[in-house]
């Protein structure tokens, strides 16, 4: 594992994503590739009752970084089993955040849980931030920015990148000691981008699709 992201979902991280495999840091881990593997989920439950003895070599078998929800959660744990690591912590305005969230990957979100895998593992890894409250905005704005500022202070600055999509590549490069690729930044999964998705693979709740 070369490339941590402590960036919740809907801050750029399927563009995050796929600039890092062009720079060379794939294949990347995102919240899509849950849904790859069927045992995927019940993994990552297992890791959220018990991080500090999580599997984190079964689950990331075969990538060099990863982004996104459900690994975000897991940051600190993340950095302490792979040290060499550098960390990336995605942001973006959290108001803006906020809104992103309930139009696609907080929208009709059925109660977490049950006999579902996946339900389960969005209650464990996500669910359990938000205290459940996932359409309250003072409470998912206030757990975002207590996030970010945790990241700040957990890991060391020389190891840290916070970072907007819209910066481009230049930082995004420089941190990876990477030379800057010829055209632009990929920027995808738009909300519109999002909705097609989700209607083209029949995605049963809204969080099933990228973020």
């Amino acid at each position: 594992m070369k490339v941590i992201g402590a960036g919740y979902g809907r801050t750029g991280t399927m563009s995050l994503k796929l600039a890092l495999e062009q720079l060379g840091f794939g294949p990347c881990y995102h919240m899509i590739e849950v849904f790859k593997n069927p045992q995927a989920a019940d993994w990552w439950y297992e890791a959220g009752c018990d991080p500090a003895n999580a599997n984190w070599a079964r689950i990331f078998e075969g990538y060099s970084s990863t982004v996104d929800w459900p690994n975000a959660t897991y940051y600190k744990e993340l950095a302490d089993a792979y040290p060499d690591a550098k960390v990336i912590l995605s942001e973006r305005d959290p108001d803006q955040w906020f809104e992103s969230t309930q139009a696609t990957i907080f929208k009709n979100l059925p109660p977490p849980g049950g006999d579902n895998p996946f339900g389960r593992m969005v209650g464990k890894v996500v669910g359990e931030l938000f205290d459940g409250q996932m359409h309250d905005r003072d409470k998912l704005i206030s757990v975002f920015k207590a996030h970010n500022a945790r990241v700040r202070e957990v890991i060391p600055a020389e190891r840290l990148l916070v970072y907007e999509a819209v910066q481009g590549w230049e930082p995004l490069a420089r941190f990876l000691g990477v030379a800057v690729p010829e055209g632009p930044m990929p920027k995808v999964n738009s909300r519109e981008e999002f909705a097609a998705t989700v209607a083209a693979h029949g995605a049963p709740t809204s969080i099933t699709s990228p973020s």
